[in-house]
This record gives structure tokens, C-alpha cells and sequence, in this order.
């Protein structure tokens, strides 16, 4: 199990970044965490999970979804908070506090 929180720089909000990250979050099930909008116009999101499912998710926030351009993406390494991570979720609000 590991632990991955990104912060994702470019045109990434209001091109469906957030919905995209969920859909592609959802195709592992032991994966956990959450993506939201920062106030500066980045996305930060934490993974969290089976190894392989992490780092299939930083690669996947390398590209994004279909209408966004990333231009950088910083991934800080993080100790994991529980063996049994909860559902991985999206924040509708900027200003939703970490889960």
C-alpha cells in the first residue's frame, strides 16, 4: 500500500479533470482517495492504495482527461493513513477540507 498526493498544473479546471480522475480511479477497487479544485486554478488529488493502482493513477494524471492540458505535475510521497482506504470521492467545492 502506498500513498500519493498530486498537484496538477495547467487547464485542468472546467474540463471535466475532476470527473475523468474519478472514472479512472474507479476501475481499481482497493484504490481510495479524492481529487478537488485548488483556489489557484490546479487540481490536487491523493491516491491511495495497491501499489500498482497508484502509480497507474500518476501516470493517467500525467495526461488528464480528453479537454485538459497539463503542463506539470507534482507528486509528493505521503505515509498511508489506513490498510482500508475509503471510497475514492470528488470534492465539489474548493473549499472542502481533506477527507
Amino acid at each position: 500500500m502506498i500513498r500519493r498526493r498530486v498537484i496538477v498544473s495547467g487547464r485542468v479546471q472546467g474540463v471535466g479533470f475532476r470527473a475523468a480522475t474519478a472514472h479512472a480511479a474507479a476501475k481499481y477497487s482497493l484504490l481510495g482517495g479524492y481529487v478537488r479544485n485548488l483556489s489557484d486554478g490546479r487540481v490536487e488529488a491523493v491516491f491511495e492504495g495497491e501499489d500498482q493502482a497508484v502509480l497507474k493513477m500518476l501516470e493517467w494524471s500525467q495526461k488528464g482527461s480528453p479537454n485538459s492540458r497539463v503542463s506539470f505535475v507534482e507528486v509528493i510521497e505521503e505515509e498511508c493513513r489506513s490498510m482500508a482506504p475509503s471510497p475514492f470521492r470528488v470534492c465539489k467545492d474548493r473549499k472542502d477540507e481533506e477527507p
